[in-house]
């Protein structure tokens, strides 16, 4: 019986990530993958995200039962048993003698012939053991820092900063919203698309942060002609309100700018606008132009932490390239490979950028600093590196909130709740989005 094409895409995936620090989500949406069909692609989607997710769980039920120290496993190996773990502990609707024939039959195609008999082995013992308290019972029941990490498959070293920085329940609804499968969330260009989008079988509720945002209930949005034209973009609401923050301007800079999303709000925001949207990689600044085609959005492939321009902007973005931490139920992958040391690497990049980017900053004008990490080392103490300027002030993103409130476009009602200080910031699991941090800088 050969492999389901979903359980091939799968590992191929896995391994591309071990191996070469790719990122899932780009795999799984890449052409090499477009030839699977909806019903293949969901299950390796759900099967690829499930095992990076519980990568910890997993290697621990693996570990209990197998006669070798998994660092010792070739990868390969390690990931067909991971797949056949997840499936046989978290996915009822999968018959346990495909998931353990077709992983076996990995370990075949990987040409790891020799580790077959371990592999059923192993795969044999596991069977049977769903059921037990694994998922959300278990984060719910934790008590300890050590339990939390281990129930909810995360660093301990991260969990534990989570705690310091908010609280134990708090840092509980991030580990259980990371584990979480997140609702996709859009926005469209204007409001009409929702209705073309219904009449396409696409189920659509309200956003839960913007009034201009929707949440997709069911249906293939990729399958529609209203997001193959660019009139629908995917994007977090978080990520959404960041774009919003900027505000209006005539001359407005975008630092970080790829993959997109938040150009092109700028864009639609700001129609009258000359916008320069810049990118470190050549690659990405391509990718960028196609997916923004807005006419008044230049796009440049240069370095934001040393300006090719000398130009002054009224309204500047830098989101800055940063550890991710706020998005890990989107890209889990990343708590495995991040480690504490990175954050002060990261933090010296995003210091270097922020001060660039505040050099082209016209007087009266406004710079936005955005993060998509919960790490106080690449958000508050980012912006206390630049205290010494004093042409610049730090403006308490509540009036912006407030703003947007008043002019209807904040739908979420607890503004104090989406402060901290006078940053914006947004918990996973705490606020129904990815974790985003963002400061507004005035020159003076």
């Amino acid at each position: 019986m050969p492999i389901s094409p979903a359980r091939v895409a799968a590992f191929d995936i896995l391994l591309r990530v071990e191996r070469d620090d790719a990122y899932a989500s780009e795999l799984l949406h890449s052409s090499g993958n477009a030839g699977l069909s909806s019903t293949d692609h969901g299950l390796a989607t759900e099967l690829v995200m499930g095992v990076l997710r519980w990568r910890s769980v997993l290697d621990q039920n693996i570990a209990e039962r197998s006669s070798q120290k998994l660092p010792r496993l070739d990868p390969e190996v390690l990931i067909a048993l991971r797949l056949a773990a997840y499936q046989l502990l978290f996915l009822d609707r999968v018959p346990e003698r495909a998931a353990v024939h077709e992983s076996v039959e990995l370990v075949k195609r990987a040409r790891k012939r020799s580790a077959v008999p371990f592999a059923n082995a192993v795969l044999r013992k596991l069977t049977g053991v769903a059921g037990g308290e694994v998922g959300g019972s278990a984060i719910d029941n934790a008590q300890t820092p050590a339990n939390l990490a281990a129930s909810s498959a995360h660093p301990l070293w991260l969990v534990e900063r989570w705690i310091r920085e908010f609280g134990f329940e708090a840092a509980k609804g991030v580990c259980a919203y990371d584990q979480r499968i997140p609702q996709t969330a859009i926005r469209v260009t204007d409001a009409t698309i929702a209705e073309k989008l219904k009449k396409q079988k696409i189920e659509l509720s309200p956003g839960h942060l913007l009034t201009s945002a929707y949440r997709i209930v069911s249906g293939d949005l990729s399958a529609t002609r209203s997001f193959r034209d660019g009139q629908v973009m995917i994007q977090d609401e978080a990520s959404q309100l960041v774009s919003l923050l900027v505000g209006r301007g005539a001359n407005i800079l975008d630092c970080c700018a790829a993959p997109g999303g938040k150009t092109r709000t700028l864009a639609a925001r700001n129609p009258n606008a000359s916008i320069i949207a810049m990118e470190l990689h050549p690659h990405r600044a391509r990718m960028l132009r196609k997916l923004v085609v807005a006419t008044n959005v230049r796009v440049i492939a240069a370095d934001a932490g040393s300006f090719p321009l000398t130009a002054l902007f009224d309204r500047v973005l830098a989101d800055v390239p940063c550890s991710g931490t706020g998005t890990l139920a989107r890209n889990p992958e990343i708590k495995w490979r991040l480690k504490p040391e990175d954050l002060i690497d990261l933090q010296a990049r995003q210091v270097s950028i922020l001060r660039s980017a505040m050099e082209r900053v016209s007087p009266g004008g406004r710079i936005v600093y955005s993060t998509c990490s919960l790490e106080k080392e690449e958000n508050s103490e980012v912006v206390d590196a630049m205290s010494a300027d004093h042409s610049f002030r730090v403006l308490d993103c509540r009036l912006e909130l407030e703003r947007l409130c008043s002019q209807g476009e904040l739908a979420w009602k607890d503004i104090e709740s989406l402060t901290s200080g006078p940053y914006l910031r947004t918990i996973p699991g705490v606020h129904p989005c990815d974790g985003f941090f963002a400061a507004i800088l005035e020159k003076i």
